[in-house]
């Protein structure tokens, strides 16, 4: 049975707003994304995390972005063995079929599952270390970047692991055959961000310096 029900009145309010306004003044410009289809020149690979809000940091239009939001900002290692990988259909989408320029991948400050994954791998939460935990699993994969912080660090591990987040990411989007591939030839280069949701600031990985810079 769908259990699926009517939309609650303030987001039907808010909808008819953006239509009224927004839409009405840019109908043309709409038209022609739907037409034309879409030619982003990046790709961004954020957290589901509501107050990131990837548009507004860069003033963004539509079309512009091909946004990919999952728990912590993560992409798996390469592993194509036809079971469900939404993160990784949507590198290769991005890659073999948009033609992307660009990947970002955009960590940032508080983020709950980078905590969540400090505190499975130190032992003090049991419950996403079960085997139906799916955050637990999908947080498996930041386990090397713990492994990392854990070594060199002995205060502030979890706002580092937001950080060795964002390069787990980088590192594991060179195993796909297709990205490194493009990198390679020049028709595709990987960034890596981290933004402080409450300051408003923004830092990247500069591989010069070993680590992150204010932008």
């Amino acid at each position: 049975m769908n259990h699926a029900r009517p939309l609650p009145s303030y987001l039907v309010q808010r909808f008819h707003g953006w239509r009224a306004t927004a839409y009405q003044e840019n109908r043309a410009w709409y038209r022609r994304l739907a037409e034309s289809g879409q030619h982003p020149r990046a790709m961004v690979i954020s957290c589901c995390d509501s107050r990131v809000h990837v548009t507004s940091i860069f003033g963004a239009d539509e079309g512009e972005f091909f946004i990919h939001r999952n728990v912590a900002n993560l992409v798996p290692p390469y592993n194509p063995d036809g079971e469900y990988h939404g993160t990784s259909a949507a590198v290769e989408y991005a890659v073999t079929s948009l033609g992307v320029a660009h990947i970002v991948v955009l960590g940032h400050s508080n983020c709950g599952g980078v905590k969540g994954c400090h505190d499975m791998c130190a032992g003090l939460a049991p419950e996403l270390e079960m085997k139906s935990s799916f955050v637990g699993r999908w947080m498996d994969i930041l386990r090397p970047g713990y492994e990392r912080v854990v070594a060199r660090t002995t205060e502030h591990r979890v706002a580092a692991l937001e950080k060795e987040a964002v390069l787990v990411s980088l590192e594991n989007l060179m195993t796909f055959p297709f990205v490194s591939s493009a990198v390679q030839d020049d028709m595709l280069t990987l960034h890596g961000l981290w933004t402080n949701t409450g300051e408003g600031g923004l830092e990247q990985f500069d591989p010069a310096k070993g680590g992150f810079v204010p932008v």
